[in-house]
């Protein structure tokens, strides 16, 4: 069965996640170890995460 337009610009939006977490880790290397700290406890706190998006797509 062939893909949506919904389905397919969704994929481009994780792919673009994708990209935006590459920079990220791209960057850690230049933080200090609070400026790390930081950054963890801002991604840890952000919401919606993979983890909820992950959730629903897995609900019924």
């Amino acid at each position: 069965m062939p893909l949506t337009g919904e389905a397919i610009r969704l994929m481009n939006y994780i792919d673009d996640v994708s990209v935006t977490l590459r920079r990220i880790l791209t960057g850690v290397a230049t933080l200090t170890d609070e400026e790390r700290a930081r950054v963890s406890a801002h991604l840890a706190q952000a919401k919606p995460s993979a983890k909820d998006v992950l959730d629903a797509l897995a609900a019924k």
